[in-house]
């Protein structure tokens, strides 16, 4: 994990395989919680509670990318690999995404960073950044379009995935224009707008690809504001460095991490005490 000139860091053996464990309890919630918020937003879309309807789908984008999504991606809910890939499937499928093009993109960033080359994931992280706010309205169709490309084997998932989120946007395109109701489309453009920060909060501010080790090419955040803010998701160093533990394990994580981090003099970025 470092050479020999760099800190060393702990194994997960030495931090503690706890870290690991997921109860049966939290696999389930994480995998319902997708499918009960984009219910919820129907339901409530459709009694015409608008702002609650708009909280759901913020509520959807961000625990399907920033969490669900992303143990499904690593597999860290431990299911096995036919059931994890059906979930991931159609969790991101919920946001009009593809499960499989984020699963390739990330783990070859995870392989790649912080080379600049062929990681378009992370390639907001080596942009300024009006240049990743730019970078995200067509963000997940270039992941998808550059896993096409990259990976033949993938492409008969890769173009169902794209084909089935195609016709959720024709659909709610139909129905609206037909005055049968406008609830699919404002669902469809929420779950669109959802995705134009992803850029600039999973790369453009977690990531220092010029730092001189892994331990400081990407940002060790501290706080409890950014805690708050970020709903304990802010955890990229540790994540980077122990890809294996789940989300709900990364304060855990970051804790027993914390005095190796010190005496390695990594700096940490604090938003509040």
């Amino acid at each position: 994990m470092s050479s020999p000139n760099e800190p060393s860091v702990p194994t997960l053996g030495e931090l503690g395989r706890d870290l690991l464990d997921v109860a049966l309890w939290r696999v389930a919630v994480s995998l319902a919680t997708p499918f009960v918020l984009a219910g919820a937003y129907f339901a409530v879309a459709g009694a015409g509670w608008w702002p609650v309807a708009v909280g759901c789908v913020v509520a959807l984008s961000f625990v399907t990318y920033g969490s669900v999504s992303h143990d499904l991606v690593h597999r860290t809910l431990r299911l096995p690999k036919q059931w994890n890939d059906i979930f991931l499937t159609a969790i991101e499928l919920l946001v009009l995404r593809s499960g499989r093009a984020y699963r390739l993109a990330h783990l070859n960033h995870h392989a790649r960073y912080p080379e600049a080359s062929d990681d378009p994931e992370a390639a907001a992280a080596h942009r300024g950044l009006f240049a990743a706010l730019a970078s995200g309205p067509l963000f997940f169709l270039r992941l998808w379009y550059w896993a096409v490309r990259r990976y033949p084997a993938h492409r008969p998932r890769l173009l169902l995935e794209g084909v089935v989120s195609a016709g959720l946007v024709s659909a709610a395109v139909v129905a609206a224009a037909c005055g049968w109701s406008v609830v699919l489309l404002v669902y469809v453009g929420l779950a669109y707008l959802g995705t134009w920060l992803v850029p600039l909060a999973t790369a453009y501010i977690p990531h220092t690809p010029a730092g001189g080790s892994p331990l400081l090419r990407t940002r060790r955040f501290r706080g409890w504001l950014v805690r708050l803010v970020a709903l304990d998701h802010l955890y990229h160093l540790e994540h980077h460095l122990f890809p294996s533990v789940p989300h709900h394990r990364w304060p855990e994580l970051a804790r027993r991490l914390d005095p190796h981090l010190d005496r390695a003099g990594v700096p940490a970025v604090r938003v509040g005490l």
